[in-house]
């Protein structure tokens, strides 16, 4: 199975400014924001087991041809972090978004199919298409999409009434793919629409390695691609989203029955909620040829955590894998005061 009006146009304008303007410059072959906190102070760059501070001046984004990010060079000695929790996965990037602080960078600018966290994308869209209140009626060929595909699905049924709220859910938390599909149709409309505005937003937000061919991540017509490096900066702008971030983070939601839909209980197959401290979301994906994804953040001590896994053989690991390396950061960390 995979993993996984006027009004409307002033909302896109407002997001895409404060994409534009508080995005962290990030270089990919560097793994080094170039962001720092406000009023002149050092930024902290962490690189494959050390941090090191510098004035935000010195830091410029090298050439592509220099060292790459995780390169000892950058280690001074007698300043070793404690030990790196092992990553299985093909690739992964760890930082703190509330300072820029970089943890982890693996094979972090590696393009690669993200899965269901394609799905990320989907639902920012959305919101930026629609209305909560708005109403979707699932057609067969949604839910013959998921089912074709051998996909994860929210068991939606054709004929069925629901509100876009209650459809991101179904996005979300059992990865739906049938809902996935219904929204891309109707707010494309049609997938083929829907895909060209994931990734004109992509752009929108400098995610230059990243192209989507789908709204759900599965392999037909293509998967698409992605970095970890990205992907993290995808689920930064994400969760500045209040209602993304709701249901990002919710581990159960309920539909009850209604004359226009059946009563459905879609549970979240993010399993660090509700388990590892100050979780607040993402996204899992699988796919044979994506392996087991994760998106995933925390809020710990004034910080913000945002990691991402990408290529992952064994999908319990990834959890396991997301929760030592929040435990990690947070002890490299001092609180915020």
């Amino acid at each position: 199975m995979h993993h996984g009006g006027t009004g409307r146009t002033a909302r896109a304008a407002l997001v895409t400014a404060l994409i534009l303007g508080t995005a962290s410059s990030v270089s990919p072959a560097w793994g080094i924001s170039t962001s720092a906190p406000p009023g002149g102070a050092s930024a902290r760059v962490s690189v494959t087991g050390s941090t090191v501070s510098a004035p935000l001046a010195t830091l410029r984004t090298p050439a592509l041809t220099a060292t790459p990010a995780f390169a000892p060079a950058f280690a001074p000695a007698g300043d070793r972090r404690a030990s790196v929790p092992s990553v299985p996965g093909r690739a992964a990037y760890l930082y703190d978004a509330s300072t820029g602080t970089i943890h982890l960078s693996k094979q972090a600018g590696r393009r690669m199919p993200v899965a269901s966290l394609t799905k990320i994308m989907t639902a920012y869209v959305v919101l930026r298409e629609a209305r909560l209140a708005d109403t979707v009626t699932v057609q067969a060929e949604d839910v013959r999409h998921a089912a074709a595909n051998g996909a994860t699905h929210a068991s939606l049924r054709a004929g069925e009434r629901l509100t876009v709220r209650d459809l991101l859910y179904a996005v979300m938390l059992p990865s739906g793919a049938d809902a996935s599909h219904a929204l891309a149709r109707v707010y494309g409309p049609g997938s083929t629409r829907f895909v060209a505005k994931m990734n004109a937003t992509a752009r929108s937000m400098g995610l230059v390695d990243t192209r989507y061919a789908t709204p759900d991540g599965l392999p037909k017509p293509g998967p698409g691609y992605s970095t970890a490096l990205d992907q993290a900066k995808l689920a930064d702008l994400a969760l500045r989203d209040p209602v993304l971030r709701i249901i990002a983070s919710t581990r159960r939601h309920l539909v009850a029955k209604s004359k226009v839909h059946r009563a459905h209980t879609w549970t979240n197959s993010n399993k660090l909620l509700g388990k590892t401290p100050g979780v607040t979301g993402l996204k899992t994906g699988y796919t044979s040829a994506a392996g087991y994804c994760l998106s995933f953040a925390a809020d710990r001590e004034g910080h913000r955590f945002i990691g991402v896994i990408l290529g992952e053989s064994n999908g319990d690991r990834r959890f396991q894998t997301a929760a030592r390396l929040l435990d990690w950061a947070g002890e490299q960390t001092p609180p915020e005061l």
